[in-house]
């Protein structure tokens, strides 16, 4: 029998301080953050586990209609990605099942009569919660493991890492150890058959549309019909980008107008693709060196840099009070400096405003849940100007992004909504309203990119998503 790939072992952390079950019938992992089948480390330690053990594995998924900020647009596209899962665990021989309730119910459930329990790291403030709830009631051991960063969060840095200066060079030095995506363990026992049953109500996730249907959905922003989720779509969004858009990715991608953007970021934050499975492609793929090197700080240093930031800072990293003291102190000496529109939260949300650029980036954030990530700081950074306080202007882009983004309510989300009132970023020189933090506004806008074919291309795509029948 196997034991555990010692080169995971960095990955992983026992919770709690029960002991393994000895009269098991499995071994169990409660997928949460890494949907899926390849290059899934918790997924792999849970296999191999299991051969050490001489037992079967079993997977579930815990459908929470209670889940803070679920919607039927991102309830639409992490439920769609399970269909790729339940066939990659089907043909290796694994039972799974998605049950609806909270995780922490699902997971004691999961773990009546395993030997353990793993699961895969949650850094958000309410992931961590529940995490450490179900540690202290499964009833038998509980290991977690860092599956969705290159390097794991608290080995990247001990410490709040205040700038992509500092950090650089702290995650920099780790990533090779990393960085090889993790193969898949033979199981030595399958068994396909959930065994006892949870005794909670499942859904099959093979049976797409008709099955989301069935379950509990809070009301907001519809689903995507031009975003198609799971690992295969993941794949192909990589294909794409690699084959269509690396090749001038340094020189367009801060150009809204001539999109170079892999994105990726839906894949990931929903945990559809592994960002080690993105830097291998990407380094085999690299048409130069400064390609590649530009692509791999935005992956790693700046995504990364975002979990150091959520798991560092728990309580304040969605908070105003988050920002940096310099951020805060420098809006605060000119909140109240004239605003040049003060347009209401809903007139927002509508995208009439002033500014036509700004309603664009707004309409096709309504329409596709997506904005290539320049016009989504600029996005931001209007808000700021236009809002009554710079503490309003925060909550209102926080409030707005969650809201309507496929990948809102994810570290690498928070830190860059932080990004536009100072987070992560220096002193600048003094403006009014914005003080020293980094300014954006339509001119130089209008310098960055032509501002008609942006809005042609806006138009575009939202053109797109409602011919697919889309309904946002």
């Amino acid at each position: 029998m196997s034991r555990p790939d010692r080169a995971q072992d960095a990955r992983s952390e026992r919770r709690g301080d029960a002991p393994e079950r000895s009269d098991a019938r499995s071994v169990a992992y409660l997928m949460d953050r890494s949907r899926r089948t390849v290059d899934a480390p918790a997924l792999e330690r849970a296999a191999a586990h299991a051969n050490r053990l001489g037992l079967p594995l079993r997977v579930a998924v815990a459908y929470d209609p209670d889940e803070p900020g679920l919607t039927p647009r991102t309830a639409a596209f992490a439920f769609g990605g399970l269909r790729d899962v339940a066939s990659g665990l089907a043909r290796r021989g694994v039972a799974f099942e998605v049950a609806v309730g909270d995780p922490v119910a699902v997971g004691v459930r999961l773990a009546r009569h395993a030997a353990l329990l793993v699961l895969d790291a949650g850094h958000l403030r309410h992931e961590r919660a529940w995490r450490e709830r179900l540690a202290r009631t499964a009833g038998v051991a509980v290991e977690e493991v860092d599956a969705d960063v290159v390097v794991p969060v608290r080995l990247a840095s001990d410490r709040h890492e205040t700038a992509a200066r500092t950090f650089r060079p702290r995650v920099w030095r780790q990533v090779e150890r990393f960085l090889a995506p993790v193969g898949p363990v033979t199981l030595e026992r399958r068994s396909d058959r959930p065994d006892p049953p949870l005794d909670l109500p499942v859904v099959d996730p093979r049976e797409g549309a008709a099955a989301l249907a069935r379950l509990p959905v809070p009301s907001g922003p519809p689903p995507i019909a031009t975003a198609p989720s799971g690992t295969r779509a993941a794949n192909a969004a990589v294909r794409r980008f690699l084959d269509d858009r690396f090749g001038r990715y340094v020189p367009d991608r801060q150009r809204p107008d001539r999109d170079a953007s892999s994105g990726l970021s839906p894949y990931l934050r929903f945990g559809q693709i592994s960002p080690r499975t993105v830097a291998a492609r990407a380094r085999d793929a690299a048409p130069d060196a400064t390609a590649l090197d530009a692509f791999l700080e935005q992956l790693i240093v700046r995504r990364e840099l975002s979990f150091n930031h959520v798991l560092f800072a728990p309580d304040v990293y969605d908070r105003y009070e988050g920002l940096p003291a310099w951020a805060r102190a420098t809006l605060d000496a000119h909140r109240h400096d004239p605003r040049e529109a003060l347009p209401s939260e809903e007139e927002l949300e509508e995208g009439r405003t002033p500014d036509p650029d700004w309603n664009a980036a707004m309409a096709i954030m309504r329409a596709t849940g997506g904005l290539h990530n320049h016009m989504r700081m600029y996005w931001a950074k209007r808000i700021l100007a236009w809002s009554p306080s710079p503490e309003e202007g925060h909550a209102r882009t926080l409030r707005l992004n969650d809201r309507w983004f496929l990948d809102g309510r994810d570290p690498n989300s928070y830190a860059g909504v932080g990004w536009a009132y100072g987070l992560h970023d220096r002193p600048w020189p003094e403006r009014a309203v914005f003080g020293t933090v980094r300014s954006m506004t339509p001119g130089g806008l209008a310098r960055k990119a032509d501002p008609e074919a942006w809005r042609r291309e806006a138009e575009r795509r939202i053109d797109e998503e409602r011919s697919a029948g889309g309904r946002g």
